[in-house]
Parts: structure tokens; sequence; C-alpha cells
């Protein structure tokens, strides 16, 4: 069971953004003539390059046409309410300035620029919360970092690499860039409950209000990550979200097309949100600091479609009692309103039955009134109710139409759409 994280803003929050931004990025996929047939930001590890030449990329990543403003002002229009940007991935570098590792963007590239600090900037502009991924057991690039080289993870000093790298470099995070949402940590590996319990509390100490993922291992996140573009098949109570990718991979990968449509993001989001979980969508900029146009333009249908429905995502919670399982109509619901997610378009709901007595019906970007009739059965101590739906469709891809009640509670017994 998912733990309550304690936080009103990111269990409001429901949509985020999550950023894949390294080295890989510069190498798009692909590496000495050889592309990799894998996710982006693990071409290091799945194509065997050495430490000393992944280092060299650093040499010419130069990223140039990085703009933070632009990409949270993407964010914000999509409706996202928070970034979670790779601080440091598996590979071991540092996308922000680390005084304590020479390996990062500032002191190792020719951008000599931290993009944190101007991210951290254009999200309090924005009142977007900062958020940062950092891979605390994985670190291919330090010789005591799980996954490093020819030695067993459990052969190394585990401990040596927690204080000397891990442990600094989340202080500096925590103290250089303001107020930070929570640390994204992934892949916790083989670490022991007691390194994990030392890292969660050590991002408490410094910013309590800081929230841990559930993948620091061992049950000491504040909240739980499902699998990769996984959802539960069903409503699951306490706090939760869904890692994604809007293609195939996380890292850029020059040669990957396969970009989920508007329509099927939208879908998946309320499908999300329906079953009480946030939506953490994934965008991999590329080595000169472009979001991908593809992405871009995506984002932007969402946000156009957020606009008008924004309601029926924020601040929602699973309904207490599930209809069962349908394609084409999905729930969401707050004190007194019930936001039915119209995916394709009936004439008319024929019999939907309540347990509370309904107060209006009506188009939720419009505000279009919608005749209903209602009969109370006191047997059954239900609201027989019957919706004449506007003839046209007022969305081409999810119609929400907001059901206002006079209780809190919204309890279904049935429904049938014709």
């Amino acid at each position: 069971m998912p733990k309550n994280c304690g936080q009103k803003w990111w269990q409001d929050a429901k949509f985020g953004m999550f950023i894949h931004w390294g080295l890989y990025s510069e190498l798009a996929g692909k590496w000495q003539g050889q592309r990799t047939d894998h996710i982006g930001e693990w071409i290091m590890k799945h194509l065997d390059i050495p430490v000393k030449e992944y280092e060299k990329i650093a040499e010419i990543f130069n990223p140039v046409e990085f703009d933070a403003d632009e990409w949270v002002e993407l964010a914000k229009n999509a409706g996202m309410k928070y970034i979670v940007i790779t601080a440091k991935h598996h590979d071991g570098f540092a996308m922000y300035h680390s005084r304590c590792s020479k390996y990062n963007i500032v002191d190792a590239t020719p951008f000599r620029r931290d993009p944190m600090q101007a991210l951290a900037e254009a999200c309090r502009k924005k009142d977007i919360k900062l958020c940062f991924y950092y891979s605390q057991a994985q670190d291919w690039h330090d010789s005591d970092g799980y996954g490093y080289g020819p030695v067993p993870d459990k052969e190394k000093n585990f401990k040596s690499y927690l204080e000397e790298k891990c442990k600094p470099q989340l202080r500096e995070l925590l103290t250089q860039y303001g107020e930070i949402g929570l640390i994204w940590f992934d892949t916790p590996m083989i670490m022991s409950p007691e390194h994990s319990r030392e890292v969660a509390d050590l991002v408490k100490s410094i910013q309590p209000n800081c929230l841990v993922s559930g993948r620091i291992g061992n049950e000491f996140g504040d909240y739980m990550s499902t699998g990769d573009n996984k959802i539960p098949a069903l409503p699951y109570y306490g706090d939760w979200e869904v890692p994604a990718t809007l293609n195939d991979t996380w890292g850029y990968k020059s040669d990957d097309h396969n970009w989920k449509s508007a329509d099927e993001l939208i879908r998946l989001l309320v499908k999300i949100n329906s079953r009480g979980g946030n939506y953490l969508l994934n965008v991999g900029p590329d080595g000169k600091g472009n979001i991908p146009q593809p992405s871009v333009d995506i984002l932007e249908q969402v946000g156009q479609w957020m606009k008008g429905n924004a309601e029926s995502i924020y601040a929602t919670q699973p309904v207490p009692v599930f209809p069962y399982d349908m394609d084409n109509i999905i729930f969401t619901h707050r004190p007194q309103r019930l936001y039915m997610h119209m995916f394709d378009w009936p004439e008319k709901i024929n019999m939907m039955c309540l347990a509370n007595k309904l107060k209006k019906v009506y188009v939720l970007a419009t505000g279009e009134k919608i005749p209903f009739t209602s009969q109370y059965i006191p047997a059954s101590k239900q609201h027989r109710l019957t919706f004449q739906l506007p003839q046209e469709r007022p969305d081409p891809v999810d119609s929400v139409i907001c059901i206002e009640t006079e209780e809190d509670d919204v309890l279904f017994d049935s429904l049938d759409s014709l």
C-alpha cells in the first residue's frame, strides 16, 4: 500500500514533466557508427563504452540552445505542475555545478554554465515546483558505485561512494537552488535498509518538506513509483505516480519517432488520475538543449485540452465505488463533483444510479447545461438518472461532463450508456 506523502502540492498536482538530459543526449543513441537498440541514457552501459572514452563526450557537449524559460513555459502550458530533471544519472555526470566532483557540466564542458540554476529561476517565476532526479546507487563513473566496471557490486565499498560523492552532491542540490519539491531516486540495486535510511534522512535534515521518491529503496520513500509506463489496473489508494515516456526512450535518440499522440496522452492522464496516481511524463532534450519538436507539438495539444478541463484533473481522487471498467467513460471526482470523461459520444446516458442527489450537470469546458431526469428509489436509496447529451460532441478527444451533487461522496451503483 503506498504511503501518504503529506505534501498537498504533490497530491493535487497530478501531472508533471520528467526531463532526461545528459552527456548521452549528445550521442543521440549512436556511438562510433553503432546504434543502441535500448533506451538512450543507457548507451554507455549497453554499448560498453569505456569510462575514459565516455568522459571525452564532455569536451564537445555544449548545449548553447538551452533555454530554461522555454522549457518551463512548455511544462506550464501543458498543465504540468512540477519538473523532475536528471541532476545526475547512472553515467555519473553532474548536470549542475558540483564542487565535490569536477565531472560536471560547468567544469568539464565548453558550456560552462549551470542549467539547474537557470531552471530554478524559471520555475520560481512560473510557480512550477523544481525537483531533481539523482541516481543514488548506480554510478558508472565511480569505482565504488554500483554498476561500475567488472568488480561485482557486493565487493565494492559502497559506503565510501555514499560518503564521498552521493551525500555531498545531495547536499549541494538541496542548498544551492532554493526549495526543492522532491528528490527522485532510482534503481536502489542492493542498497541496504541502513543506506536507504541514511540517504532519506539526509534529505529531510536539509529540507524537511522535500519528498523522497519510492525508488530510494527499502520502503523509505514518501510515495510509490510504479514500474516505467506501468498503470495499475484498478484504483490504488495512497500516493503514487507513473513515470512514463512520450516515445520509447527517456534520453534523446535521434531515430526514435514512435511518439504517443496527444489523444493517447490525455486518455493515459485521465486513466492514471482516475486510479489515484500522478502522471510524470518525460521529454528528452538533445545535445544542443532543444526539446524535440514533436514533443513540443504534442504537449501543446495536451495543454489546449487542459485549459478547459484541468478542474477534472487537479486535486481529484478515485471514485469511492468504482464502476466496472469501461474503455470509453472514465471518472474522476472531488467533493461534490463527479467528472465523466467521455471518449465516445453516445446520444444519451440511459441510466446512471447514484447515492447522491444531483444539483446540476454541464459540459465542463463550456458550461453548457445538460438536461437530466432523476427518480429516487427508496428501496435501494438510489437516484436513477438519465442525461440528454448535446447532439454535437464538445471535444473530439475527451468531453468532460461535470455532475454536481449535494453530498461530498459520490457512490456508484450502475451505469448504462447507449
